[in-house]
């Protein structure tokens, strides 16, 4: 499971130019990937690590700041672009494994105390953020 975290003073997601959910203070937008051999293991340890991380102004996380966050599934975190120009998906789980684990996730983080926006899994999204520093993070299972 790989999740890709940015700072953020605000981030919003549009789906057929309506919004769907939206952050408008500081928080996280997490951009979530799930791969095939991914379970509960992983979404628990990617969400405690997501609310607890000190990545917000003063070196505060999410649950110490009561700081939201914008939550986007994101199969393209496993692109595979080793061979060619067109990138393979085959690293991605389907739709089938992956939006329980992502539903899951974003449970997790609600468990924890965060306020959680997402988007809308498997749509065309327009996602739109104001990242703040830049402080951007990847967050790899296979790293933790």
């Amino acid at each position: 499971m790989r999740v890709i975290l940015q700072r953020v003073t605000s981030a919003a997601v549009t789906v057929d130019g309506q919004t769907v959910g939206s952050i408008d203070r500081p928080g996280l937008l997490a951009l979530v990937g799930i791969t095939h051999d991914d379970g509960e293991t992983q979404v628990q340890k990617l969400a405690e690590k997501t609310a607890q991380l000190r990545l917000l102004e003063g070196e505060v996380s999410c649950l110490d700041a009561g700081a939201p966050v914008l939550a986007v599934s994101q199969f393209t975190l496993y692109a595979d672009s080793k061979k060619g120009r067109r990138p393979s998906w085959s690293k991605a789980a389907p739709a089938p494994v992956s939006e329980p684990l992502f539903n899951s996730y974003v449970e997790a983080l609600r468990a924890l105390g965060l306020k959680v926006e997402t988007g809308v899994f498997g749509a065309q999204m327009q996602v739109s953020l104001t990242n703040d520093g830049p402080v951007t993070l990847i967050l790899d299972t296979d790293q933790l």
